[in-house]
């Protein structure tokens, strides 16, 4: 049985398709009928838009959160603590919800059993690490170079398809890897230029990529031991999650900083706290939907897409200034990402349309 890496917008797709059902998505039409096509479009274009605006909104308002001057709470470990800690919550009362019917009848029920916590452990330092340096390298750079200092997504997904799973990529999909490359370090040397740069933002830019390559390869081998339940996996991640953030923040200090914070009871404060919670766990669901009425290559096509206007608002948001080899580089790693998934996209169409593609090449389509 061969071993092919299982990326984010994979597993959605295994967790949203095949099996069960989700139980979140609307169930597709009896009989083999399909909607009418303005329906269809204007369905596809409603979760086009939602997962665009709840993903800006989402980066945006954490931001606010992370790295606001007129808020000035140095605490980032408490602040994705507390979206841990939303995001477990919202699971369990959905599952609790799920007793009363409707609109949630099937999601599985939730109980924190000790064994499984211990199973996933791993897979939760991994995921702490990938959430915490996401919010480390948004509070240390701009929004708007945010999508450059963690491209390397695509590159640690195809280094560590090659080294832990023995998967080989294709010369182009190499060469769209080697234009993001290109990108990063134009990014960060113009950066540089503007004296905007921050090591720090980059160290944490570059952890994120690694984290979210290295969380995609292992959910899959942890997936069985919640029966294949995305959303027990997302449970007991983010409890996991919240204990271990307990010592984190009390070697770092952060409860000190929490007890002299001024804002702490602002219910202002709390409001976007909790809103920044809600949006970290609506990204899942939307992006789901997304894959469900698109496809896994329309969902990247859009997610790049949608760093690019990102990247335009928040210069323009921020009233910003850039130079031409700054936008450069931002277009090399959106055009780099865009090639990298159209080249795995056509992969996996030949293998697809080809029933005597050898196990090797079909085994390049799953980075």
């Amino acid at each position: 049985m061969t071993r092919v890496q299982l990326t984010r917008t994979g597993i959605l797709r295994m967790a949203l398709g095949g099996g069960a059902a989700d139980p979140l998505l609307p169930a597709e039409s009896g009989g083999g009928r399909r909607a009418p096509f303005l329906l269809r479009a204007l369905r596809i274009a409603a979760v086009v838009c939602l997962y665009w605006f709840i993903s800006i909104a989402m980066v945006f308002l954490n931001k606010y959160l992370l790295d606001s001057p007129s808020l000035r709470l140095d605490a980032p470990l408490f602040v994705t603590f507390f979206q841990c800690a939303l995001t477990a919550a919202l699971c369990l009362g959905l599952s609790l919800g799920a007793a009363c019917g409707p609109p949630c009848p099937g999601l599985p029920a939730l109980r924190l059993d000790p064994k499984v916590s211990r199973s996933v452990l791993p897979l939760s330092a991994i995921f702490i690490g990938m959430v915490t340096s996401n919010n480390l390298c948004l509070k240390h750079v701009g929004v708007a170079f945010y999508n450059v200092g963690r491209s390397l997504t695509t590159v640690f997904n195809v280094l560590l398809s090659y080294l832990l799973l023995k998967q080989t990529t294709s010369i182009y999909a190499l060469l769209a890897c080697g234009v993001i490359i290109g990108g990063f370090w134009l990014g960060i040397d113009q950066e540089g230029a503007e004296g905007t740069l921050s090591w720090t933002g980059i160290f944490f830019g570059i952890s994120a990529s690694l984290c979210v390559s290295l969380n995609a390869i292992y959910t899959k081998k942890v997936l069985p031991v919640v029966d294949g339940s995305i959303w027990r996996l997302t449970f007991y991640n983010n409890v996991n999650a919240c204990v271990l953030f307990f010592p984190l923040m009390m070697l770092l200090g952060e409860f000190r900083t929490l007890y002299h914070f001024d804002k702490l009871g602002s219910p202002r404060f709390w409001g976007m706290m909790t809103l920044g919670g809600v949006f970290g766990f609506a990204i899942g669901y939307v992006t789901g939907l997304q894959i469900k009425f698109t496809s896994p290559l329309t969902h990247n096509v859009s997610g790049t897409a949608k760093a690019c206007a990102q990247t335009v608002l928040a210069v323009i948001y921020f009233e910003e200034t850039k130079s031409f080899l700054w936008w450069a580089s931002n277009l090399m790693v959106l055009g780099g990402s865009f090639a990298y998934t159209w080249v795995k996209g056509l992969e996996m169409r030949k293998v697809q349309e080809d029933p005597n593609v050898k196990s090797s090449e079909r085994n390049e389509t799953g980075v």
